[in-house]
């Protein structure tokens, strides 16, 4: 159904990242879509249909206070591209309303959890077909005024049609 929401994920090594200085390798997506392949790599597939809505959360893998109390450098989505084949930006519109959502970092604590999210939803009459696209991720350092930002290629939407159908 086009009404049940997909969830897609991204884990990120946040520590590893910075040192290394690649996200590649160090982030695994999944979602919660029956039919997708790829779960656990850079490389999802997500299937979903036209007009259905999707939400992209990050989990970064440290995500304990430190011993001064202070938190570990974190991870947000601060883009997604949709790309064309040769890996150029996209210059079609694939969702609607996608944009950032939750609240920001200051208001978070150890007891209520805010995170950061995008959401947006199909196109209900997009073309059934496959859709790259690359996440931009924010990385916190131990510089609070400084932050480094690392381009995730590999996953795409697999759009079928609302009503299931496979084309012909």
């Amino acid at each position: 159904m086009a009404s049940t929401q997909l969830n897609i994920v991204a884990i990120v090594d946040v520590s590893s990242t910075l040192r290394t200085g690649s996200v590649t390798g160090k982030a695994a997506l999944m979602d919660n879509g029956g039919d997708s392949t790829g779960k656990g790599t850079n490389a999802l597939r997500t299937v979903c249909r036209q007009g259905q809505v999707l939400n992209w959360l990050v989990y970064c893998s440290d995500m304990e206070k430190n011993p001064d109390g202070g938190w570990p450098p974190l991870a947000r989505i601060v883009n997604i591209v949709f790309l064309q084949p040769d890996g150029t930006p996209q210059h079609r519109k694939i969702c609607n309303d996608l944009k950032v959502y939750g609240g920001p970092d200051k208001i978070r604590s150890r007891w209520t959890p805010s995170y950061y999210y995008w959401a947006g939803s199909i196109l209900s009459d997009l073309v059934p077909g496959l859709y790259p696209y690359r996440l931009v991720f924010e990385c916190d350092t131990c510089d609070p005024n400084c932050k480094q930002y690392f381009n995730l290629d590999g996953p795409a939407l697999d759009v079928i049609r609302l009503d299931g159908a496979t084309e012909t």
